[in-house]
């Protein structure tokens, strides 16, 4: 069941300006219930502006964009709506914070869905505990936690929302390694325990392969590629193309296959390719 569909999508900046400029040209995807996409492509792909159409801030110059077969657009005045239903979290989403507590930034989706005060506190507590934010913070200021607390309570305020679909600009940009293995690993629990859609840009390759289903390309305002992860980083001469890498460990296990080395073409995690390599050395009796 597709639970977001794209048709011809088209945004252009100032039109009719002499700063007239195509931002996203011509998409078209369908996405799945339940599916984990990577969005992948240089800054300035488009892709930010594809996210916010997708959420309904910014209204296609042409073409649609249809949450359940409805299209988002149909009734303008409730395209507020179409927010609480497709949830999404900025780059740096920590700037966003301004409540005078932890739990009263984070209860701002819910309030204003005009859920009734118990549902509200559930919902706090729960989106919370889904990416590891104590529950002794939520009388705090905002502006007293870490980095990294601050990002995790501006994901918490969305995932309150209980979205059908969560979009993630960036979630991990300036973290430190420890900081983005963690979050990542919340997000794919939050993605597992509830079912859900979750969309995921990022410029981190290793992260894309490493928790996404199905990757979508952009270059130049247009998409090139859209199918699963293993698929879309076997193309790495297609990417490397167009300045775009593939994890580190698929570039070296693609060199070991083209080096006589008999392992699957797309490994995207070390542990794969350590499972892989490790059942390739005892078949051959060297292990």
């Amino acid at each position: 069941m597709n639970v977001l569909s794209v048709e011809h999508l088209t945004y252009t900046y100032s039109v009719g300006t002499p700063f007239e400029h195509i931002a996203v040209e011509d998409v078209s995807f369908d996405i799945e219930k339940g599916d984990f996409i990577g969005i992948i492509g240089h800054t300035g792909s488009g892709k930010s502006t594809l996210l916010q159409m997708l959420n309904g801030l910014l209204k296609p110059t042409k073409g649609i964009v249809k949450l359940y077969d409805n299209d988002i657009w149909e009734k303008p005045k409730e395209i507020r709506k179409i927010r609480f239903n497709i949830g999404l979290v900025f780059q740096y989403p920590e700037y966003q914070l301004f409540e005078e507590t932890v739990y009263k930034d984070i209860a701002f989706g819910p309030t204003n869905m005009g859920l009734s005060e118990d549902k509200i506190k559930e919902s706090v507590i729960n989106a919370a505990k889904f990416v590891s934010l104590p529950l002794e913070y939520m009388d705090k200021s905002p502006f007293d936690l870490s980095g990294g607390e601050k990002r995790r309570a501006a994901i918490a305020g969305v995932v309150a929302m209980d979205p059908d679909i969560l979009i993630l600009d960036e979630p991990t940009a300036g973290l430190d390694p420890i900081g983005r293995d963690v979050l990542l690993s919340q997000i794919c629990s939050y993605h597992k325990q509830r079912g859900n859609t979750v969309i995921l840009v990022s410029h981190s390759m290793e992260d894309v392969a490493r928790v996404c289903d199905k990757v979508l390309v952009m270059n130049k305002s247009k998409m090139i590629m859209f199918d699963t992860t293993k698929k879309v980083f076997s193309r790495e001469d297609e990417l490397n193309s167009i300045g775009l890498r593939v994890p580190q460990v698929t570039h070296i296990t693609d060199k070991l296959i083209d080096n006589g080395i008999k392992l699957d073409k797309g490994i995207l995690t070390v542990e794969e390719a350590v499972e892989q390599i490790t059942e390739r050395l005892k078949k051959e009796g060297k292990l």
